[in-house]
Parts: structure tokens; C-alpha cells; sequence
């Protein structure tokens, strides 16, 4: 995911000039098809980010500046898209065995359970009466 962010980063970003040279497009452009397919394993298959990211993947570049700098930052925006959609924890593929895998809770979930017991224990011992 982090190699995915930095790759969008690079195409993106304001500070980011465009790559000069066509090479330097075909190398971005080969490095998002992999975050895509890398990213495509972890959704389930039919997502829209989905489909958008690997339809723009299975096109070729176009030919002259222009139009490959216009797919390249396509590419990139459909990968970000699906960054987030993987990051916001959308449906994820069914496991081998056929059971869906537990996603781990946020640490603020942990957080607000550790502080919501503590919470209910203080308002317990504060009413128990004293002997």
C-alpha cells in the first residue's frame, strides 16, 4: 500500500513535475499495473474502482506526449480510487477454507472500548456504598 501511495505521489502530487521522457512513462505506468493487480487481489472481484482500474490497465499507452501524460495520470487516479476503497476496508475476498477472514479493529476502536469499561467500572465502584 505504501509503494502504491508514493508511485500515485510521484504522478500526482502538485510538486511532481511530468515524466520527460517516454520511457519514464512506460516505467510509471508498468509500476501502477502492478499496484493495481496487487490491490485487485485484495478486493473482491466486480468492485467499480475495480473494473475502472484494470479497464485503464488493459489499454495500451497512447502514442505523443499529451495523450500518454492524460492515461498516465488516468491510471493513477483509478489507482488512488482504489487505495481508498481498500483502505475504507470494502468487501474483501472470501478465504480459501470459504469463511470471510476478521478484519482487525482500529486502534480507536480499541481505545474507545478500553475507555467506555473503564468509564462503566468508575460509575460501579462510585455506587457501591461504603461501610
Amino acid at each position: 500500500m505504501v509503494a502504491a501511495l508514493e508511485t500515485v505521489t510521484l504522478v500526482l502530487g502538485e510538486d511532481s513535475p511530468l515524466p520527460e521522457s517516454a520511457a519514464d512513462v512506460e516505467d510509471l505506468v508498468r509500476l501502477l499495473r502492478g499496484h493495481v493487480a496487487q490491490l485487485g487481489a485484495r478486493t473482491a472481484p466486480g468492485i467499480p474502482a475495480l473494473l475502472r482500474a484494470q479497464r485503464l490497465c488493459s489499454d495500451s499507452v497512447p502514442e505523443g506526449y499529451v495523450p500518454s501524460r492524460v492515461y498516465l495520470v488516468r491510471l493513477a487516479e483509478a489507482t488512488q480510487e482504489l487505495m481508498a476503497h481498500v483502505e475504507r476496508g470494502g468487501p474483501e475476498p472470501i478465504s480459501v477454507d470459504g469463511r470471510r477472514r476478521w478484519r482487525k479493529p482500529t486502534v480507536n476502536v480499541l481505545r474507545g472500548t478500553v475507555f467506555a469499561f473503564a468509564l462503566a467500572y468508575l460509575v460501579f465502584a462510585a455506587s457501591v456504598p461504603r461501610t
